[in-house]
């Protein structure tokens, strides 16, 4: 299972990387930096009552680099294809780059280090990696089974029998 995470590292590294400066050159100093001294204090955008009510917002939400349309890394862009490949187009997904607190916040709530993050019903799944094995193990779709998501693999497979 390594080759296509290897792949997808190996491809866009270079890409995202350049897109990542870019975005960063093209900013004020003073936000980049972020004002993180009320971060600690309850209502900032890292704090765990925030976070939480993002995780809970939707029944599939991601935290990214950039967006779905544009993802900045390729652990990022990953999860938007696994997504895509399920049909799962209505998620809510937040770009990290946009905010050094929440970015830092989500890593705390979650006690994982790396960005993206996807949950299920306000659950932490996991990064990248573990979206990957439960898209190859089939757990993905009874994931989203359980929400009521019904994962396009299915219909694809179908199709497949058919012929």
């Amino acid at each position: 299972g390594g080759a296509m995470s290897a792949a997808v590292r190996a491809g866009w590294i270079g890409a995202a990387a350049a897109a990542a400066l870019r975005g960063r050159a093209g900013r004020p100093l003073s936000q980049a930096a972020g004002d993180s001294g009320g971060a600690e204090s309850g209502g900032g955008s890292g704090s765990r009552e925030a976070v939480e009510r993002l995780v809970r917002e939707h029944p599939v939400v991601v935290f990214m680099k950039g967006s779905p349309a544009q993802p900045l890394c390729g652990f990022s862009n990953a999860v938007v294809q696994i997504l895509r490949l399920h049909g799962v187009e209505d998620y809510r997904a937040h770009d990290v780059l946009q905010d050094p607190d929440l970015r830092q916040g989500i890593k705390n709530y979650s006690n994982w280090p790396t960005i993206p993050q996807v949950y299920l019903n306000g659950e932490f799944v996991g990064g990248c990696d573990i979206l990957l094995q439960m898209h190859q193990n089939g757990d993905l779709v009874e994931e989203l089974k359980k929400l009521g998501i019904r994962s396009a693999l299915l219909d694809a497979e179908k199709d497949q029998e058919k012929k």
